[in-house]
């Protein structure tokens, strides 16, 4: 079991502190204390999502996105107690405060309740294109079976799914579809069921969901066969449902540096100078969650894109969301992403 001490941070702690804390401590929670180990509160990862979407940037003080009314238990409750009190507020953890309100422990609901063994949710990862602008390595193999680290790309893709209880694969194939087939076959070999989506012709990165035969029950995960990423899936599905998206795109922020004095004018007026201003922007992280009834939104027979898809659900006056990602995502889609994705690889996905 995790040391609970390493989700606490000081109230002077940075949003950046507090997504280290969340991501390391085991808890997948920070509890802000002050001095005397007092709780002023606690910060989740949708607290840190919604901080990042409303533009709150890492170095900001965690304390301005944390909950400052937490629900809290007394060390004296069992653990059965501790269970029904967290089922009935919906809660995955809940803090522990002795009689002068001082921290004393941290209660996970996965210790106290069995985890699910499986994730009934079907996970589509898009792998029939080209990989031309990694031309020439993918002459002779498709960018899906390139090698970073010590295994083809999307084996990374798909262990990290497995981790985290993910089993029920589709995989869309085009581009040396057998060389992709023959390596992973039905999926045995990781725990998993692998069905295969067979493109006649390059349908983009939403195309082939339409080659799906059966519609699922629950929300489906897609994503492209070239982004390796410490996404918690299982945080990007309950995003969804949270916020009662018929769509979720994972986006990135991106900053982007004007080189020079951007100049304010209005006629032929100086108002105003910005010296070499940074502009940010959330883009498209080409991981998805889609409700199944949006996959009748994608036209049968021709290439369609993701934007497109996403478009059409909008049009349509659907709910869609926006998933903020803080952990690790690399696009390996140019020579120098995939030397980059290597040198990293062994430090982000430790064997």
């Amino acid at each position: 079991m995790p040391d609970w001490k390493k989700s606490v941070v000081s109230r002077n702690a940075t949003v950046g502190d507090a997504i280290k804390t969340i991501d390391e401590g085991g808890f997948e929670i920070c509890l802000v204390v002050d001095d005397e180990d007092g709780l002023l509160g606690t910060i989740t990862d949708g607290d840190v999502r919604r901080g990042l979407l409303s533009g709150v940037g890492f170095d900001n003080l965690a304390s301005g996105i944390m909950s400052g009314r937490p629900v809290v238990a007394s060390p004296k409750f069992d653990s059965t107690a501790l269970l029904e009190k967290m089922n009935a507020m919906l809660l995955r953890q809940i803090p522990l405060l002795n009689d002068e309100g001082r921290v004393v422990g941290l209660v996970h609901l996965r210790d106290l309740a069995p985890p699910l063994t499986v994730r009934n949710n079907l996970v589509v990862l898009m792998a029939g294109g080209l990989g031309s602008r990694l031309h020439p390595l993918t002459e002779d193999t498709p960018k899906p079976l390139l090698p970073v680290g010590n295994k083809p790309l999307l084996e990374t893709i798909l262990e990290t799914f497995v981790q985290q209880n993910f089993h029920n694969f589709y995989i869309s194939v085009k581009y040396k579809a057998e060389m992709i087939k023959q390596y992973f076959g039905d999926g045995g070999a990781w725990g998993a069921g692998i069905q295969y989506l067979e493109e006649d012709s390059q349908l983009g990165t939403a195309g082939a969901l339409q080659l799906i035969q059966e519609r699922p029950q629950s929300p489906i995960i897609v994503m492209n066969g070239d982004v390796l990423t410490r996404v918690n899936f299982q945080h990007l599905i309950a995003f969804h449902e949270e916020h009662n998206a018929r769509a979720t795109m994972c986006v990135r922020e991106y900053d982007f540096q004007v080189p020079f004095g951007v100049v304010g004018v209005e006629g032929q007026t100086i108002t105003h100078i910005d010296e070499k201003p940074i502009h940010r922007f959330f883009v498209n992280a080409g991981v998805y969650v889609l409700d199944p009834e949006m996959i009748d939104l994608v036209p049968e027979d021709r290439r369609f894109d993701m934007p497109a898809l996403f478009e059409a659900i909008i049009a349509g006056g659907h709910q869609t969301a926006a998933f903020p990602i803080h952990e690790y995502w690399m696009d390996v889609g140019h020579i120098d992403d995939l030397q980059q994705a290597k040198t990293e690889y062994n430090t982000i996905f430790p064997s």
